[in-house]
């Protein structure tokens, strides 16, 4: 039977610090927290088998990619969250089975920044002085969540709209959002209005998130920023220069502050700002840009002035020789018109020049020989030296020289030969070199042969298709027309062209040739790794096939097992995969089998790893009610779980089960024997005993078969007071977060606290409040009341039960009304110790009665314990009140609730 398997169920429940949960808000669950908080959020789930949990969330913001996304355990933990944390987080459970569960839940983060005042006069009545009969507009924004409300003051007297009635206080209605500002109209300035006036931003003390205010002193000298570069403009340097930005003020009340910022993404690295100057050291091309110095005091807008950086420099030096281009011959030849260009990148381009030198000596322009700079816009940087008729003499190295006039950076010099070698150029490929192939992940080297005087640089690109190259780029260049390839893999294949270009020889028509690259690989194979379980006397198949290979005739298969050949031979063309077959597995045929499958560019492998494992067992978490105490300080823990495919291999004849106390080293063991076959689904239990409260256990579970150990599962076993209101015994002793549904009282002044010795800082008050739970244990929980601050005399803290169903009447004699005996642990000591008080609360009651039973003031440092008979009528609740004491050395304790049926029998012995 598979009824066990069961989908998933969810739902989510909440620790660390919220200032507030609201269950139902258009059936949306919203979680409130102060930025910097930590945000705890847990899952819990039901399923069988256990689900998988993912806790994601729909972003506020693109930026915001919630730490890549998604957290696989139950409790989602963000320690001190920011405000763009906020959003919907989901928990989404799924196991296979059904649809997956999800819950969600928003969180929204509360902040408060500090307000900002800015101040404004009304355009239009400018004149010099900055406030003479003028209207001023003081607005204050504070950045929040939730929206702010603002007050104004001036000085200690509260404005308010009407109060005055040279003040108007307005919401511009132009705002995004309403109240996200708050505009104090100042109407013809009057001496009086002279004056420190406070806004005040408040959300109303959300999250204990208090009020934040900012002064601004309004007087007849307030007047928005002025300010003045101490530079030229634009400031041209040589690179490794320091160069120095001065901004001073000119004007402003309250004084400005100055910031510089840049062109680029942000000012450079190794920059000093100090004052309102701004010191590159060493700045270098790019660093070059428009620099500017802001000014900003709040009042009016801020004040701009820019400089631009010019960072001198030449380079990438080139020639190029155009033949006569009256005559279509790409030869150059004597008697007619022959033109060489040079070409550089310089900065500042206007400080360019350029001089030609004929075997090393001046050349001056001349009739015959042109010297000219090409306008700027066709093609910038360029000089052309023109001989018109060539001669014989003219032969020789010519030399044109780049430098830029404002001097301290090297000159660029260019040498081009001009004599009856110098030819155009040709291309060829080398015989055998196209088509070149080779094998992937290969060095190849594609060749174009260059003749010809001077040699062009030339130009690689694919031929076949619009890609890039290798490097990425559309094309590369190459000084002796070889493209070397490093790491050559398959998408490489295809054809190559090779051109000249003009630069550093003639400007005519390209030449070009193609190459084409053939890249072979082995054959890429599947399954490239399988695990095959099968048990003994069965048969396993086992298929190894090829998805692609180049050449894709593939030429031969092997088949292995532990490196020994089993069987070899020619790959059928025909199929694209080979098997191999065990008709009936046994001991020796355990082990790794490997298939190769062969072409000339080597082999692709598939792995098979045939074992008579075992599958793992699957835990049942939702076994109801799995915990039970038979004795005081021990617990016992009913352990199921059901078995993966357990028709899979060989039948499991035993569990070998390990068990580890948490936090010590050593592991029990101890064998589960099995009798019979165990069916998909079936149930199995084994009880665990002799468990110590409240400690938590690691439990493994190993199934074991013919072959030896299957696959292992661990879960933990954590103590939790047994749980049901229902039963005849309530226990409750707060080792979990969820409490055994106790709740705390929404309308008491603060709340009772879940909390361990081990995690609690007594540093701050030390003598009071208990060293461990009720069993004496660092490590379990109780609940307690915190006195410190911001706590005060006479605070309630109420910690509520869940309704219990009075108990039907019986005929074995039960009291009608019924009684209930309702005991727990108390620990109060301290000096400053108030009062704990137990009520019983009905269905159906609004008044309550006074407390069941109640105690104040110093008990001593130990944990005593309370019994009270009590007699409902009705379904009902038990109520723990704690009230605070005069100080803050009187934290209040409780543990080990109970709650059973009958009167108490054996009231506890006064200490």
């Amino acid at each position: 039977t598979s009824g066990l398997l069961s989908s998933p169920t969810v739902r989510i429940i909440h620790s660390g610090h919220a200032c507030n949960v609201e269950e139902e808000r258009h059936t949306e669950r919203v979680y409130t927290i102060r930025e910097g908080e930590t945000l705890e959020l847990t899952c819990l789930v039901t399923g069988h088998p256990r689900p998988q949990i993912r806790w994601t969330k729909t972003a506020g913001s693109v930026s915001d990619r919630f730490q890549d996304s998604s957290v696989f355990n139950e409790t989602l933990h963000i320690a001190k969250i920011q405000r763009t944390q906020g959003g919907r987080y989901y928990c989404k459970a799924e196991n296979g089975l059904g649809s997956p569960a999800i819950k969600s839940i928003r969180v929204d983060v509360y902040y408060l920044d500090d307000p900002v005042v800015t101040v404004h006069q009304s355009i239009g009545e400018a004149k010099e002085q900055f406030y003479y009969e003028r209207t001023v507009f003081l607005r204050c924004v504070a950045n929040s969540n939730p929206p702010v409300r603002y007050s104004w003051h001036r000085g200690r007297e509260v404005l308010t709209q009407g109060s005055d009635k040279g003040v108007e206080i307005y919401e511009p209605f132009f705002t995004q959002l309403q109240g996200e500002t708050k505009i104090l109209k100042l109407k013809n300035l009057r001496p009086q209005d002279y004056a420190n006036y406070s806004c005040i931003a408040s959300v109303r003390n959300v999250c204990g998130i208090p009020d934040r205010s900012v002064i601004f002193r309004l007087t007849n000298k307030t007047a928005s920023p002025s300010i003045k570069l101490l530079v030229e403009d634009p400031i041209v340097v040589n690179p490794g220069q320091t160069v120095s930005l001065v901004c001073i003020t000119t004007g402003g009340e309250p004084t400005p502050t100055l910031t510089w910022v840049s062109s680029n993404e942000s000012l450079p690295q190794r920059s000093v700002v100090k004052g309102g100057t701004l010191t590159l050291p060493a700045i270098s091309s790019d660093e070059a840009g428009v620099y500017s110095c802001v000014a900003s005091n709040n009042v009016g807008n801020p004040a701009k002035k820019s400089t631009t950086i010019v960072v001198r420099a030449l380079k990438k030096g080139r020639f190029w020789i155009t033949p006569d281009p009256y005559h279509n011959d790409d030869n150059i030849q004597i008697g007619r018109e022959v033109k060489i260009s040079c070409q550089v990148e310089a900065t500042p381009p206007e400080e360019l020049t350029f001089s030609w030198l004929k075997n090393g000596r001046a050349l001056r322009s001349s009739e015959r020989m042109v010297i000219t700079q090409t306008d700027p816009d066709i093609s910038p940087g360029t000089t052309n030296l023109d001989i018109i008729d060539l001669k014989f003499t003219d032969f020789g190295t010519y030399t044109c020289v780049a430098a830029l006039k404002g001097g301290g950076i090297p000159e660029i010099s260019i040498d081009v030969n001009i004599s009856s070698t110098t030819v155009p150029p040709n291309l060829t490929v080398p015989r055998g070199k196209s088509p070149l192939v080779a094998r992937e992940g290969d060095t190849v080297e594609l060749e174009c042969l260059v003749s010809g005087k001077p040699k062009p640089i030339i130009l690689w690109s694919r031929a076949d298709k619009e890609a890039p190259m290798p490097d990425g780029s559309m094309q590369m260049e190459s000084y002796d027309g070889v493209l070397r390839i490093v790491n050559v893999s398959r998408e490489m294949t295809g054809s190559y062209r090779c051109q000249t270009s003009q630069f550093n020889g003639f400007n005519v028509k390209p030449r070009e040739a193609v190459v084409e690259l053939i890249v072979q690989y082995p054959p890429t194979v599947e399954p490239v790794y399988m695990e095959m379980r099968q048990g003994l006397g069965r048969p396993v198949v086992m298929t190894c096939r090829v998805l692609r290979a180049h050449p894709s005739r593939v030429l031969r298969f092997e088949w292995l097992l532990s490196n020994r050949l089993l069987h070899a031979g020619a790959f059928d063309a025909q199929r694209d995969e080979t098997e191999y077959t065990i008709r009936s597995l046994n001991r020796d045929g355990w082990g790794e089998y490997t298939c190769n499958v062969i072409n000339e560019a080597g082999a692709g492998k598939c792995t098979f790893q045939v074992t008579g494992k075992a599958y793992p067992p699957e835990f049942y978490y939702d076994t109801y009610s799995p915990l039970w105490q038979n004795r005081p300080r021990l617990y016992s823990f009913k352990l199921q779980w059901t078995q993966m495919n357990p028709n899979a291999v060989d039948r499991i004849v035993a569990y070998r089960l390990g068990i580890r106390q948490m936090g010590l080293e050593r592991w029990w063991e101890q064998e589960i024997p099995v009798d019979g076959t165990i069916n998909k689904g079936e149930l199995m239990t084994h009880n665990l005993t002799q468990l110590i409260k409240p400690e938590s256990y690691e439990v493994r579970l190993t199934p074991i078969t013919r072959f030896g150990e299957g696959d292992s599962t661990i879960r933990i076993v954590t103590y939790s007071a047994p749980i049901n209101p229902h039963l005849r015994e309530f226990h409750c002793s707060f080792e979990e977060e969820p409490i055994c549904m106790f709740t705390q009282d929404k309308n008491d002044d603060f709340d009772w606290t879940r909390h361990s010795a081990a995690t609690r800082d007594t540093k701050y008050t030390p003598n009071t409040g208990p060293s461990g739970d009720r069993s004496g244990s660092k490590q379990g929980f109780y609940m307690y009341i915190e006195t410190s601050r911001p706590r005060k005399e006479g605070d309630q803290a109420r910690l509520v039960s869940p309704f219990f169903n009075v108990a039907p009447k019986n005929p074995y004699g039960i009291t009608n009304p019924p009684a209930y005996c309702f005991g727990f642990f108390y620990h109060m000591y301290g000096k400053h110790i108030g009062t704990l008080n137990a009520f019983l609360k009905q269905k159906g009651q609004t008044t309550s009665e006074g407390p069941v039973w109640s105690l104040s003031g110093n008990q001593g440092d130990r944990w005593k314990q309370a019994k009270v008979s009590i007699h409902p009528t009705a379904s009902f609740q038990v109520v723990l009140e704690g009230i605070r004491g005069p100080g803050i050395e009187g934290d209040i304790a409780i543990d080990d609730v109970m709650l059973e049926e009958g009167e108490c029998r054996d009231p506890p012995p006064s200490e």
